[in-house]
């Protein structure tokens, strides 16, 4: 009887757990319900709605931890880059003298930029096979373009067509483009740094400081005026370069000019404050380090920076041989899918409906030439000159496509010249003004690289068409302060690639349009306001000649 006790109690639980609306007859058997297909559905959609709850929670877990991940080691790396003066001497004590040096060789750690050794963010995520998939779509996609081409070719000649007129046209003249470059490298590799070194020997006993800085920023404004400014410049509207060369020319102007500002910028602070301190040492950079600077894909001076311990030649090879597939790509994209929407826009009557139709055929182009442009230079040839110099820090760019604000975009697109726009315009402007106008200092930022960007289409180009400079001092302003970085969720991101694409639409349809309707419909003697008037706004078919132009 014990056993048959202990025994009942048990066989209930077990029939419970098995069918929960079982009876048990008297025989011991268990008898299943005539609903039993309905529950066992019911109990199917339980387990389907557990499992997705459980992938969205995955999914959620795995975002914070990434997100707290990244934000650790971001703080790992600048406290490991924080570590100053005050640190290493309480460990190696160091003399007055040797402290004073220290503390004027190197910026303030809240004033200043910080490198650290790190790679570029596509490196990095060219390790994980979903992203190194996209790559090779991209590269299969190229493949397509490239089949297209041939076979469209070989149908209209009867043979295959392998000239590539486009790339010989667009860099033409290009021996004159390596004698005039080499003509600014050598002059920004000499005059600052000579007009550096006599100031600084002379300014600490001089009894006339003022005559001197003034004497020696006069002549660094009229170098950069007349060697940097009018030569390239000339030279290319003189010569009428092709649209690839002038920009080598124009952008490298650009840079240099941007390099000795910062050099002079990083260095004459440091003098005078030797001199405020009494020291007599003459504290001038070594002719190597300014070499190096010149090189560096950088645009903030410092006397060193950190070096990685070897060169992967590999890696540069590879780098350089994707920039030469950007090439390609950008020829085929243009020949495949602008030249023959453009080249007969210019000999058709105005016509909205037309229009609208081009600016969203432009989009996809647009977009292509927009990534080319972001992997060809800031990440293929900024890494492969890195790699080159053993320089550390890669971080050219910053995750620009998961924004969700275009203040967050324009911070790290292309941190390069963001640092240099933040520390030489943004920075400078509130410390003239005691930090007191910020939108102004904001303003200003956006009105320099305006006018620098729409200053180097214009000179490529050939015309002046200010579409980028309306795009950036109107569109830019309004969604700097609109979509800025309170804005979170997907959604915003979605918006921001939305006004990305329509922006590259807009570019290359007007500028395109713009190009050929200058060489169907030419002045033989513009005037001033023909020159700043556009010509696909009055070019018609009945004043256009059909001109033969790439």
């Amino acid at each position: 009887m014990v056993n048959e006790g202990a025994g009942a109690p048990r066989s209930r639980r077990g029939s419970h757990k098995v069918i929960p609306s079982s009876d048990q007859d008297g025989t011991g058997e268990v008898s299943c319900p005539s609903n039993g297909t309905v529950e066992v559905e019911h109990i199917i959609s339980a387990k389907l709605q557990l499992k997705k709850k459980a992938e969205h929670l995955k999914a959620d877990l795995m975002r914070q931890f990434d997100t707290q991940v990244n934000e650790f080691m971001d703080s790992l790396i600048e406290e490991s880059a924080s570590l100053g003066s005050s640190h290493v001497s309480t460990v190696f004590p160091l003399s007055d003298k040797e402290k004073s040096k220290l503390r004027h060789t190197r910026p303030s750690q809240s004033q200043s930029k910080q490198f650290v050794i790190r790679r570029s963010l596509l490196d990095d995520l060219f390790e994980v096979n979903h992203i190194r998939t996209i790559y090779h779509m991209f590269i299969a996609l190229l493949i397509l373009f490239i089949f297209s081409t041939l076979v469209v070719d070989f149908i209209d000649e009867g043979r295959l067509v392998l000239e590539f007129d486009l790339l010989v046209y667009a860099f033409g003249q290009f021996p004159l483009v390596v004698v005039t470059w080499m003509c600014m490298f050598l002059s920004t590799l000499v005059v600052p740094y000579v007009l550096l070194s006599v100031w600084a020997s002379v300014y600490p006993t001089s009894n006339h400081r003022a005559l001197w800085t003034v004497l020696a920023g006069s002549l660094l404004l009229l170098y950069q005026g007349l060697c940097l400014g009018f030569l390239p410049t000339y030279v290319v509207l003189k010569n009428g370069l092709p649209p690839a060369s002038c920009f080598i020319l124009i952008l490298e102007q650009v840079r240099l000019i941007m390099k000795a500002h910062s050099f002079i910028r990083e260095n004459v602070p440091r003098v005078r404050s030797l001199e405020r301190n009494k020291a007599n040492s003459l504290d001038v950079p070594q002719f190597t380090q300014y070499i190096y600077f010149l090189f560096a894909p950088t645009l903030i001076y410092r006397d060193n920076y950190p070096r990685n311990p070897c060169i992967r030649w590999g890696y540069v090879a590879t780098t350089f041989s994707q920039v030469l597939g950007c090439l390609f790509y950008a020829y085929y994209i243009f020949v495949r899918l602008c030249i023959p929407q453009f080249r007969s826009i210019s000999m058709q009557l105005f016509d909205l409906r037309a229009m609208v139709l081009y600016v969203f055929n432009s989009i996809l182009p647009g977009v292509l030439v927009l990534f080319l442009a972001f992997f060809a230079f800031l990440h293929c040839w900024l890494n492969a000159f890195a790699e080159m110099l053993r320089f550390g820090d890669r971080m050219f760019y910053k995750d620009w496509w998961n924004s969700t604000s275009f203040a967050n975009y324009y911070r790290t697109w292309n941190v390069v010249v963001h640092d240099w726009l933040y520390y030489y315009v943004y920075r400078d402007f509130l410390s003239m003004t005691q930090k007191r106008f910020r939108a102004a200092a904001m303003l200003v930022v956006f009105t320099v690289s305006a006018v620098v960007h729409e200053y180097v289409l214009a000179i490529c180009f050939g015309f002046f068409y200010p579409v980028m400079f309306c795009l950036f001092m109107c569109f830019g302003m309004v969604f700097n302060f609109v979509l800025n970085d309170r804005r979170k969720g997907p959604i915003w991101n979605v918006i921001m690639w939305t006004a990305l694409f329509l922006g590259q639409g807009v570019l290359i349809c007007l500028y395109s349009q713009e190009w050929y309707a200058q060489r169907f419909c030419p002045i033989q003697e513009p005037s001033f306001l023909d020159l700043l008037k556009p010509r696909s706004w009055t070019c018609t078919p009945q004043t256009n000649t059909a001109v033969d132009a790439h």
